[in-house]
């Protein structure tokens, strides 16, 4: 029924946005504000509960927004196996991932996996991510089966496409379709078929679209933003895209 918008920058800020997609012309509602000021994190969710993972110049700190009470401050809850700065998130309705990333020890190559029916747990380390090094600012989608993390890389933007298997998240992430175009400073979003990366750096209005159903294809570009953007975020429901 809603999307949030939490944190970001400058500042960094503590707020949280609902808009109500029953209603998009609305401005968005102010809710309850994340435990600390945070940029440049991770987001994943599940039918009951959004998670914030990590931040900026780095930490471990798990925030978890209750749907049902949205006007409270959101939650700490159990931490990530590392401190962690600019990861992504993706999941299901059982679990969230958070994947790359820097931490104290350089870039993540493994992921930390959130279970959502015992989100007091620190999170398990789980399986690696195939393409080393830098991939901060992609983005990252999926449905219930897959999770795919798209481009990135600050300093040579990439058009690879990982995909990891959440049957057997233990294992190593696998490539798949190429982007058409690389894409970096982007974000993601998509529903049980399709996921859409948007935006780009320097500023663009540029949309990708991988196949599920399909996703050894190449990404084909779709109708472009209203505005040229870098630095954004996504969200969505079955029907729409923001």
């Amino acid at each position: 029924d809603f999307g949030y918008f939490a944190g970001g920058g400058p500042g960094p800020k503590s707020t949280v946005d609902r808009i109500d997609y029953s209603n998009d012309t609305a401005t968005a509602a102010a809710k309850g504000p994340l435990s600390a000021t945070r940029n440049r994190f991770a987001s994943v969710s599940s039918a009951n509960h959004g998670y914030v993972a990590g931040a900026d110049p780095g930490t471990s700190t798990v925030d978890r927004i209750d749907y049902s009470n949205d006007s409270a401050t959101a939650s700490p809850k159990g931490p990530l196996s590392t401190s962690i700065a600019d990861p992504m998130g993706v999941g299901n309705a059982d679990f969230g991932y958070v994947a790359y990333g820097l931490s104290p020890g350089g870039y993540k190559l493994s992921t930390d996996r959130i279970d959502y029916s015992n989100d007091t747990a620190t999170a398990l380390v789980k399986g690696t991510l195939s393409s080393p090094g830098d991939r901060k600012f992609a983005g990252a989608t999926g449905n219930q089966s897959f999770g795919y993390i798209m481009g990135g890389n600050t300093s040579s933007p990439l058009t690879l496409i990982e995909r990891i298997d959440y049957s057997n998240d233990s294992g190593s992430s696998s490539p798949k379709g190429n982007l058409e175009t690389a894409q970096v400073y982007c974000s993601a979003t998509g529903n049980a078929d399709f996921g859409y990366l948007g935006g780009k750096y320097p500023a663009g209005v540029l949309i990708q679209r991988i196949d599920y159903s399909n996703d050894t294809a190449t990404a084909s570009p779709k109708g472009g933003l209203n505005t040229a953007r870098y630095g954004l975020a996504a969200t969505g429901n079955t029907s729409f895209a923001y």
